[in-house]
């Protein structure tokens, strides 16, 4: 007989096995359907315990802004006799285009042409008419001093001429502390807005350019941050003033500040903008012109003949289209 012939019988007895076997594979079967019904509820607690893993993102840097200044120079004219700055550069204010540069991103120590900055950061959040009380350690400031009494109030207006006319260190460290409540503070202000506007050459550890030491900026930088500051129609006026009577309490009376910029009243057109002197920086220009509605803006560092050298780079940049 064929092998296969045996099979059913096999199959028969299997089909025979006991019930007590059949009861056991039953209870086993049960069991796992318990231990699988009671892991599920666990596996979900789990995962709604732990939110899930966020989507992997790129961080974004902000959003690009447009430089202040754009170059290369329209012009590499030769000036004869040389322009004597260690760093020099002729922008037209209106486009941000570099009309011609000498070691525009030379750093260099910048002297009061800091009190740009100064200016720029406290026109933004004090208003004119705000009374600002003078602190004691602005009165002991090193050198320029308009001579502020300690804890009188003043006129926001009134220290925003004496800094930028007159050029006083406390003017600017009443200004400083007015806006920022603290020197350091305002220190970290102004080197947070010149990261902000892409001034790489710049940085600022006084608030008025009387320490040398770590501050310091550059032709470039200057002249994209005077583009910044004329946007703004107080400053605009204070540069272009040339004597102020200013109205002071007792026992003063009244004030007069003389503008140090040598240009205004002696240069066509000149509207600023800032001067500045120290042994180290030497004499630092910053200047500006309108003509036809067009704004020139020449810049000079550590030029012993600053003002005539202003006068030759607003020329060339007038006209340079």
């Amino acid at each position: 007989m064929p092998a296969g012939v045996l099979t059913p019988v096999v199959r028969r007895r299997r089909r025979r096995v006991g019930p007590k076997l059949v009861l056991a594979l039953a209870l086993l079967a049960g069991a796992g359907a318990v231990v699988t019904f009671h892991e599920w509820p666990s596996h979900r607690s789990a995962a709604a315990a732990t939110p899930p893993a966020p989507p992997r993102t790129t961080v974004r840097e902000r959003p690009h802004t447009a430089p202040l200044l754009t170059g290369p120079a329209r012009t590499t004219e030769a000036f004869s006799p040389p322009i004597a700055a260690r760093s020099a550069i002729v922008v037209d204010a209106g486009t941000g285009t570099v009309l011609w540069e000498h070691r525009a991103h030379r750093r260099l120590p910048i002297a009061s042409t800091t009190k740009i900055m100064t200016a720029t950061l406290a026109l933004e959040r004090l208003k004119a008419e705000a009374l600002v009380e003078v602190p004691p350690s602005a009165t002991r400031v090193p050198l320029v001093r308009e001579g502020l009494r300690p804890h009188e109030r003043v006129r926001a207006w009134k220290l925003f001429d004496g800094l930028l006319m007159f050029s006083g260190n406390d003017d600017a460290m009443t200004l400083a502390i007015a806006t920022a409540g603290s020197r350091r503070a305002f220190l970290k202000q102004m080197n947070e807005r010149a990261r902000e506007l892409g001034l790489k050459d710049s940085h600022f550890s006084s608030v008025s350019g009387v320490i040398d030491s770590n501050n310091y900026s550059s032709a470039w930088d200057l002249a994209a941050l005077t583009r910044v500051a004329l946007r703004n129609p107080r400053f605009r006026q204070v540069v272009r003033t040339r004597i102020a009577h200013v109205p002071w309490s007792a026992p003063t009376y009244e004030k007069v500040y003389v503008n140090k910029n040598p240009l205004l009243g002696h240069y066509r057109g000149a509207n600023g903008v800032k001067t500045g002197w120290t042994t180290l920086a030497g004499h630092c220009l910053v200047a500006s012109a309108t003509r036809g509605g067009r704004t020139i803006v020449a810049v000079v560092l550590d030029d012993p003949t600053a003002p005539t050298d202003a006068r030759r780079l607003l020329d060339l940049g007038f006209r340079t289209a």
